[in-house]
């Protein structure tokens, strides 16, 4: 009998090990090819293989799930190149902007409980913008200010008509007194001191007219931290990441995973020019909702599948389908100018949701996809999107920072969808 409850107990173990053993070399269920024909595989991984081989950038790691399987999942080229480490499917990287995401499903969380209306000013929790001003430049370039006709909302910050726009972004007299981006604001400021910063200096447009691109989502993780009085990284792992199964994706990566970390490419491909990210290597003062997150491929084609899912996955609830449904509808309507195009010529014919680009034509964008597609990406050269209509969802994961990061989207996307089987 004892014999027989050990090989019982042994089969049990090998059982769990395997499963275990399973689920950590497949995010999702797999079915390898399912949906795509093998000859447009074959030019997937030729393009990676090209791309390395050419310095256009150091590897990658590409997961698409399609009708919930996870159909492609492949590492390409080098973790460092430098160091010529090979890149792995548990590599980490710096999310940037895809962080964006994320954030905005942490703030509907808050929405569905009734904390976080669309229609509240910011100033409910953040006084300082209670008297905020835009920006105006005279004929002779001097920039002066009149006050806001309309409060900064919460759904403001969430589609980008918020007027906080990226001092990097532009050479204007406004840009200019704006941090160049989230990560370079979280790694210089606190939260208060970057709050502080963004309520005293005057807008670019006027709030809920004008769609551009800036600090919206950052500030949308810090009212979140007001309202549960946590740091974002808490809240996100209460609220999404533990919920929706994702281990390895964080704010502040720890020593133990630091040798997992994805780097770019010692040299611009484009430019010749030296290029670093600092967010690699130095400590933000707080949990950036703009572009701070660290993530691998595999946590975030889990998180796109709950998406496609309608806010649950594996029988977890994140948000309600009918929120997910209202985050990915596009919120800019006739009377707010439609920037969304120019932040790359692939987001042409896109609006915008809550956190996240809408396709509203098929046509018009030099990107393919469906109507009601939704996306964004990361600027140091992570790639997302999720498309309905063909039950996908695509995550890459590169550290190609500067404008190529711009022509891989475009590429892989083409080659994606020319490898589907109809």
């Amino acid at each position: 009998m004892n014999v027989l409850k050990a090989v019982s107990l042994l089969a049990t173990l090998f059982a769990s090990t395997a499963l275990y053993a399973a689920q950590a070399t497949s995010p999702l269920p797999a079915a390898q090819g399912k949906g795509f024909t093998q000859e447009g595989i074959a030019k997937i991984d030729g393009f990676f293989a090209d791309q390395i081989a050419t310095n256009q950038t150091p590897g990658a790691v590409l997961a698409v799930a399609k009708n919930g399987k996870l159909v492609i999942y492949k590492s390409y080229g080098y973790l460092d190149k430098a160091s010529n480490k090979p890149m792995t499917k548990d590599a980490i990287f710096n999310l940037a902007s895809m962080t964006k995401v994320m954030a905005a499903v942490g703030g509907l969380t808050f929405y569905e409980e009734g904390k976080l209306p669309l229609n509240a000013p910011i100033s409910n929790w953040f006084p300082q913008f209670k008297d905020t001003k835009v920006g105006q430049v005279d004929a002779d370039g001097k920039l002066t200010s009149v006050p806001a006709k309309n409060p900064i909302t919460v759904q403001d910050l969430m589609r980008h008509t918020n007027g906080l726009t990226y001092g990097g972004r532009g050479a204007t007299p406004v840009h200019k007194l704006f941090p160049a981006g989230s990560a370079p604001a979280a790694l210089e400021y606190s939260g208060d001191q970057f709050i502080n910063k963004l309520a005293s200096t005057p807008l670019l447009y006027e709030p809920g007219t004008v769609w551009d691109y800036g600090f919206g989502i950052d500030v949308l993780g810090l009212i979140e931290e007001k309202i549960a009085g946590k740091p974002l990284g808490s809240v996100l792992q209460e609220r999404v990441w533990s919920k929706v199964g994702m281990p390895d994706t964080t704010f502040q990566v720890a020593d133990k995973d630091r040798a997992r970390l994805a780097q770019p490419l010692p040299v611009d491909p484009l430019t010749g020019k030296p290029q670093k990210l600092d967010i690699l290597t130095e400590k933000v003062k707080f949990d950036c909702g703009g572009s701070c997150a660290f993530s691998t491929a595999g946590d975030y084609v889990r998180f796109g599948q709950m998406l496609l899912n309608g806010g649950s996955l594996d029988g977890k609830r994140v948000l309600g389908p009918q929120t997910v449904a209202f985050m990915t509808s596009n919120h800019l309507n006739k009377d707010i100018k439609n920037m969304v195009g120019g932040t790359e010529p692939g987001r042409v014919g896109y609006g915008f949701g809550l956190g996240v680009a809408v396709r509203m034509e098929r046509g018009l964008s030099a990107i393919n996809g469906n109507v009601g597609d939704y996306t964004w990406n990361g600027a140091n050269g992570t790639i997302f999107w999720v498309d309905p209509q063909e039950q996908m969802v695509v995550v890459m994961m590169s550290v190609a920072p500067g404008e190529i990061r711009k022509i891989h989207r475009e590429k892989l996307n083409a080659l994606v969808y020319g490898a589907l089987e109809k």
